[in-house]
């Protein structure tokens, strides 16, 4: 078991070096190395999972091993290795089915084509090809992703990531995963990079995603510091640890160690999972391609940013207990959680892109999660963790096939719309019956509807956690959150399935392929269906009939009663009444927008309705407060004072001083040694010839008398030297 364990990130990780080494980038045999890949770890992990929930004292003898990887010391080593634990397996068993559907629903997305772009340039989304065929007729040629091969590569390095991060018994390794999602992220986001509008979101993802892992880095550095581990058993089930991490460093915020390295960790899923403040660049993402938004928002990123909240919940409520006030880090997720919620919700209300309305919705549950965290419930964070990822799968690759029906109409009818603004659908439901119950399905499971979705079952539990807790603001500010959500959700429902078509485009859209719609058939049973495992024992009527599966399973990570808690019918009644009544709401508000005509809140809810379209001007905030101020330093600090003044000035000085140290040593030494000498050398071998010249006559008598002169000199000097 452990063998396989270490081997579940592996096949991804093949595939991706096989992609890239051993296909062009139009090859669709990399379509058959990343599926393949994914279906490996998909049955490696079902293995792994059925293994885990039949093995008893899992949470306290999980399975895996460690190796040692890097010395620290003359004899002592950082080990890395894998476990499963209870909390492991319920997320390998979402991420493996969530990852092997977008997988499967990849194929038929680039092969079934879209009317944007051009399919021979590279960067910018495919395009259907008309062409005339035999019969006379226009036919539709099919395309090909011109980047096709380098998809399917960076979503398997992806779900490597995902995998990697999962099975790590440490925080290093987690850490590891976590930045090559990001990257992942960065490459996917920006995947047609020939869109201006996608650089700048991947840009803005990786940028906004690296100040919580900053944050993160210095809290994993601080954790090692203090207790020379990394390793979750080691730390997180070891009570002295715990005990001596709870002491308190700050009696002014009654912050303790423990306190400080969860809040640092927490700033990390605030980045990554998108919470408020750092929550601007995941509307953004929906640049990329659909199944890299389902990738994003269900399967590997956000989701991995709350897993490391879960996972390291016993260190951020160390020294609470059940009915103890909560820490001063659990004060901060849950008001930020809360706020998260609500917040994003609101802006949800009044998008217009189908992708985008999802998108808010994540930021949305996430915040749920949260703050559901931090009020304490630990088993109904971690259980909508697990649901929200199928419905949220299924939703957004159901607008994937609404968005490629839609776009073969504008294709077929030469209505240049927008093929992603709701307002541009309608009547979708006869047209795409498969993608309409299915995305009913998801819809459903999302605003909570009662019993039937498994939305319904964990959010009950986040808003009964909150309740029994005393923390009535969080309540209120949950219920209402969930209130909106159902009002978006039925309002997108309603403008994209229901009533007549408002465009040309809409009346001639039709089914995507069976590679699209089947993974929507199967992430639609897991969204209505899996809530069962989790019904809670005090639920009035139906609690007891099923056993509280997950709720025992997971929370058995922890001591004490995290997971269970007393039910009430005050969040019973209070679930009902917002998820039945959005709803019924949004169908009311909603159901007879026609063509061309403006949201129907626009006028009732006047400035503020514009300031929910326009994300409260958040994103032109930070363009106040710090891309302008950045602009302004790099133009007139940096580039005037710093570049031009400071580095120029330096560099001209050098400049100038070379000069002038080259003008000296040209008066001082080139001109009077190197040249001087040379000159007069010459100057004296030519005098020396003009002054030999002379006695060159050119009269032989001359030359024999100088001969003999010159010998009869000669015999004199020999004879006085011979004595």
């Amino acid at each position: 078991m452990e063998t396989l364990i270490w081997l579940l990130p592996v096949p991804p990780l093949l595939a991706f070096f096989l992609i890239i080494l051993l296909t062009n980038k139009r090859n669709k045999t990399s379509h058959t190395l990343a599926v393949t890949g994914a279906g490996l770890s998909f049955l490696g992990s079902m293995v792994v999972f059925f293994r885990a929930v039949t093995t008893k004292g899992l949470a306290e003898t999980p399975f895996g091993s460690s190796i040692n990887w890097l010395p620290t010391g003359l004899t002592q080593w950082l080990q890395i290795g894998v476990q499963v634990d209870p909390l492991t397996a319920v997320t390998l068993f979402f991420v493996a089915w969530t990852i092997l559907m977008i997988f499967l629903y990849s194929v038929g997305y680039h092969n079934f084509g879209c009317p944007r772009g051009t399919a021979d340039q590279p960067g910018l989304p495919p395009h259907g090809v008309e062409v005339i065929g035999k019969d006379g007729k226009i036919h539709r040629s099919p395309s090909i992703e011109p980047m096709y091969a380098r998809f399917f590569a960076l979503i398997s390095l992806f779900a490597f990531a995902m995998y990697l991060l999962v099975v790590s018994n440490n925080l290093l390794t987690l850490y590891i995963g976590w930045e090559i999602m990001g990257l992942c992220s960065y490459l996917l986001i920006g995947f047609w990079y020939g869109k201006d509008s996608a650089k700048k979101a991947a840009i803005k993802a990786f940028l906004t995603t690296r100040v919580g892992d900053v944050f993160m880095l210095l809290g994993l550095a601080a954790l090692y510091t203090l207790t020379g581990t990394l390793n979750f058993q080691a730390v997180l089930n070891n009570p002295v640890v715990l005990d001596t991490l709870a002491a308190t460093i700050s009696p002014i915020f009654g912050l303790s160690w423990a306190g400080l390295i969860g809040l640092l960790l927490f700033i990390g899923t605030v980045g990554k999972s998108a919470q408020f403040p750092l929550h601007v660049w995941l509307p953004d993402a929906m640049e990329g391609p659909t199944p890299v938004s389902a990738m994003i928002h269900a399967a590997t990123m956000v989701s991995a940013g709350v897993y490391l909240v879960v996972r390291f919940f016993p260190l951020l409520s160390a020294g609470w207990e059940p009915g103890m006030p909560i820490t001063s880090t659990m004060t901060v997720m849950a008001a930020i959680g809360g706020f998260t919620a609500l917040y994003s919700a609101l802006i949800g209300v009044a998008q217009n892109d189908i992708k985008r309305v999802l998108a808010y919705s994540t930021i949305s549950q996430l915040g749920y999660m949260i703050a559901a965290l931090g009020v304490g419930a630990y088993a109904a964070a971690a259980f909508h963790l697990v649901t929200h990822a199928f419905f949220k799968a299924l939703l957004f690759l159901g607008s994937g096939s609404v968005i490629h029906g839609v776009e073969h109409g504008v294709l077929q009818t030469k209505d240049h719309i927008d093929p992603q603004d709701m307002f541009n659908m309608g009547g979708l439901r006869k047209k795409m019956p498969a993608t309409f119950w299915t995305f009913v399905a998801g819809g459903l499971a999302l605003s909570g509807f009662p019993i039937l979705t498994a939305g319904f079952w964990s959010k009950d539990e986040i808003l009964t956690g909150a309740f029994s807790s005393g923390h009535l603001a969080v309540f209120i500010i949950l219920a209402l959150a969930a209130l909106v959500t159902a009002f978006y959700t039925m309002r997108q429902i309603t403008l994209v399935f229901l009533g007549q078509p408002r465009t040309m485009a809409a009346e001639h859209a039709h089914e995507t392929p069976w590679t699209m719609t089947v993974p929507l058939i199967i992430l639609s049973v897991f969204a209505l269906g899996i809530g069962w495992i989790g019904v809670p024992e005090a639920f009035p009527g139906l609690g007891g009939v099923l056993p509280n599966w997950f709720g025992e399973f997971v929370g058995s990570m922890l001591t004490g009663e995290h997971g269970e808690v007393s039910h009430s019918l005050v969040p019973l009644i209070t679930s009902l009444t917002v998820s039945l009544g959005g709803l019924l709401l949004g169908w009311l508000v909603y159901r007879n927008v026609t063509a061309g005509a403006p949201d129907p809140l626009a006028k009732p809810l006047g400035f503020f309705h514009r300031w929910m379209k326009n994300k409260f001007y958040m994103d032109e905030f930070y363009d106040l407060v710090f891309i302008k101020p950045a602009r302004w330093l790099a133009d007139v600090f940096t580039a005037d004072w710093i570049d031009r003044k400071l580095l120029d000035g330096i560099l001209h000085g050098i400049g100038r001083f070379g000069l002038w140290f080259g003008s000296a040593i040209r008066n001082y030494f080139d001109l009077p040694v190197i040249n001087g000498v040379g000159d007069d050398i010459a100057d004296g071998t030519r005098q020396t010839g003009s002054g030999l010249r002379v006695i060159q006559t050119g009269h032989v008598q001359q030359y024999m008398v100088m001969a003999v002169l010159v010998m009869l000199f000669l015999a004199l000097i020999i004879i006085f030297l011979m004595g």
